[in-house]
C-alpha cells in the first residue's frame, strides 16, 4: 500500500502544470477544452481532460443562488479558487476577477489581481470588456498577470446590456465587437472568451487575432470551448440554448436522494451490513468489572 500511494504522489508531483503561454500556443494546432470549476473534487475529475479549468463567477449564480453574477465578492471567488488549484494538478487554473473589482482603475485591478494569484495560486485571470479594458489589460500583463479577456456577452453588465442577449446577430454590431477583440489581442491577453456570439463574427474574430478565441456559444469555428459543468452535467434547471447536457447527474441525485429518504421511513437503512456489532474476540471488560466490584463486596460483608 505504501508504494502504491508514494508512486501516486510521486506522479503527481511529476506533472507540469499548463500556463498562459501553453494555452496561446494551441491556437491553430489543436482544440482547448476548458470547463468551469467550484470545488476540489470536481477540478481532480476534470484536470485530466481539461487544458484550463475556470473558477468562474457563475459559481454565485451556480452555488450560491444569486440572480446574476453582480453580488459576488472577490472573497467568495479566492475561496473557491483555491479549491481548485488544490484540486487540479495539470490544467492552467484561471479566476474570474468578480465585477467591482477591476473597472475603477489600471492600479485597482492590478492590486486586486495580485491579491487573487498571490491567495489562490493560479496562472492567470479573467476579466469582462473589450476596448475600454485595454488599457487595464496592458497594465496587468505589464506587470508579471497573464490575462484572458471576454468579450461578447459580458454577464457583468446585463443591467446595461437589458439581460442575456446574443451579441452580433445585426452585421451592424459586428464593427464595435471586432475592435474590441483587437484591442484585447494587442493589450497582451493571452486569449479571449467569445460568449453568445453570433457564429459569422466569431469567424471572423478567430481568424483575425492572433490569440486563442474560447467559444461559449459562438460555435465550432473558435480555438477551444468553455461550458459550465453544472449546466453540461444536468444540474441547472435552465440552461442557454448553446448548451448540450452531456450528463443527466442531477436526475441521478434526485433518485439516490428519494431511494435514501425511503428506506430511511421504512427503517430498512441502515442495514445490517452498514452497522457495527461487537467484536466476539474482545473481553467485555465492563462485565468483568461489575463481577469484580460484586465479588469485593462480598467478601467485605
Amino acid at each position: 500500500m505504501s508504494s502504491q500511494v508514494s508512486a501516486g504522489n510521486s506522479a503527481a508531483a511529476n506533472v507540469k502544470r499548463l500556463m498562459a503561454p501553453d494555452i496561446q500556443a494551441k491556437k491553430g494546432v489543436e482544440p482547448i477544452v476548458s470547463l468551469t470549476s467550484y470545488h476540489a473534487h470536481t477540478a481532480a475529475i476534470a484536470d485530466p481532460y481539461c487544458d484550463f479549468l475556470l473558477v468562474g463567477d457563475s459559481l454565485g449564480m451556480v452555488m450560491h443562488g444569486y440572480e446574476t453574477t453582480v453580488p459576488v465578492p472577490l472573497e467568495l471567488m479566492i475561496m473557491h479558487g483555491r479549491a481548485v488549484v488544490r484540486g487540479a494538478k495539470r490544467s492552467l487554473i484561471v479566476v474570474d476577477m468578480p465585477f467591482g473589482t477591476y473597472e475603477e482603475s489600471p492600479s485597482v485591478a492590478f492590486r486586486n489581481a495580485a491579491r487573487v494569484m498571490k491567495e489562490t495560486d493560479c496562472g492567470a485571470v479573467k476579466l469582462e470588456g473589450g476596448k475600454r479594458m485595454a488599457e487595464t489589460i496592458r497594465y496587468l500583463v505589464d506587470r508579471g498577470i497573464p490575462v484572458m479577456a471576454h468579450i461578447g456577452l459580458t454577464p457583468q453588465s446585463i443591467n446595461v446590456i437589458g439581460g442575456f442577449k446574443a451579441q452580433g446577430r445585426e452585421e451592424a454590431q459586428w464593427a464595435a465587437i471586432e475592435e474590441d477583440a483587437r484591442q484585447v489581442a494587442d493589450a497582451g491577453a493571452f486569449s479571449v472568451v467569445l460568449e453568445a456570439m453570433a457564429e459569422p463574427l466569431a469567424a471572423r474574430i478567430t481568424k483575425a487575432i492572433h490569440i486563442p478565441t474560447i467559444g461559449i456559444g459562438a460555435s465550432a469555428v473558435c480555438d477551444g470551448q468553455i461550458l459550465v459543468m453544472e449546466d453540461m452535467l444536468g444540474l441547472s434547471p435552465r440552461v442557454p440554448k448553446f448548451v448540450k447536457e452531456f450528463g443527466a447527474i442531477g436526475a441521478a441525485i434526485e433518485r439516490a436522494i428519494s431511494g435514501y429518504a425511503e428506506e430511511v421511513r421504512a427503517r430498512t437503512f441502515p442495514a445490517p451490513e452498514h452497522t457495527y456489532a461487537m467484536r466476539k474476540d474482545v473481553p467485555d471488560h465492563g462485565a468483568q468489572s461489575g463481577r469484580a466490584t460484586k465479588k469485593t463486596k462480598k467478601q467485605e460483608s
